[in-house]
């Protein structure tokens, strides 16, 4: 995404101080604020629900960089790396010395919801629909939780929208993606960073002596894991 001369002012002001008054500034904030930034960094948790009830949670620091490469470090409960380098994407078990690997465009589903973290994409290219969710409350008073239909995914369905919440200053502070009927992914972030230095090796895998790699179908998203 490569905003307009609107979005890059709004972006060239300090951080902390942008506020949206309403919905569409509140979008159009969001854009700017991630799709202009080069690298980003932020604390994650993240949970699978199903039926309503935990299944799991995790927690850790996710680092992006334009274009397209991610990199999740879980820390809690378990250690483990999901690496997006562009060319494939690997999920690393330091418990078990095992690096599985999948090619990125098998993956493209569960990246979509990100495209905004590493990749200059407009949300009209990744939501056919958005509208304000009036049905789910958000996690803090002032932020706004907006519903997603995506396009061209198997992700979810417009009756099964993705959900974000942002802060009134444009930040994500949740994501959650419906798998199916009754599975959801969540994700909540905090302590996010805009243009951090981050060395492009921290987005290339190499693996630990004695390491096995397995080519192999990775999960839909990080923490869908057995």
């Amino acid at each position: 995404m490569k905003p307009d001369l609107l979005l890059l002012l709004l972006f060239l002001l300090t951080p902390g101080t942008i506020r949206a008054t309403d919905t569409s500034d509140l979008l159009q904030l969001f854009e700017s604020r991630y799709g202009s930034a080069h690298t980003l960094q932020a604390t994650f948790l993240e949970r699978y629900v199903e039926n309503g009830r935990l299944v799991r949670a995790e927690a850790g620091k996710a680092y992006f960089l334009h274009p397209g490469k991610m990199r999740w470090e879980y820390e809690a409960p378990e250690k483990n790396i999901f690496l997006a380098d562009g060319k494939y994407v690997w999920f690393y078990s330091p418990a078990d010395h095992t690096a599985t690997r999948t090619p990125a465009k098998q993956s493209e589903d569960w990246r979509t919801p990100l495209a905004l973290l590493t990749s200059h994409v407009k949300l009209s290219r990744i939501c056919s629909q958005i509208s304000p969710a009036m049905d789910a409350k958000p996690s803090l008073p002032n932020n706004s939780v907006f519903a997603c239909a995506l396009r061209d995914s198997n992700i979810t369905a417009p009756a099964h929208p993705v959900r974000f919440e942002l802060s009134s200053d444009g930040e994500l502070t949740r994501l959650v993606i419906p798998q199916q009927v009754v599975i959801q992914l969540e994700f909540s972030f905090t302590a996010w960073q805009w243009n951090p230095l981050l060395d492009k090796s921290l987005f290339q895998f190499t693996p630990p002596r004695g390491a096995v790699i397995v080519d192999g179908l990775l999960p839909d998203t990080p923490g869908l894991r057995q």
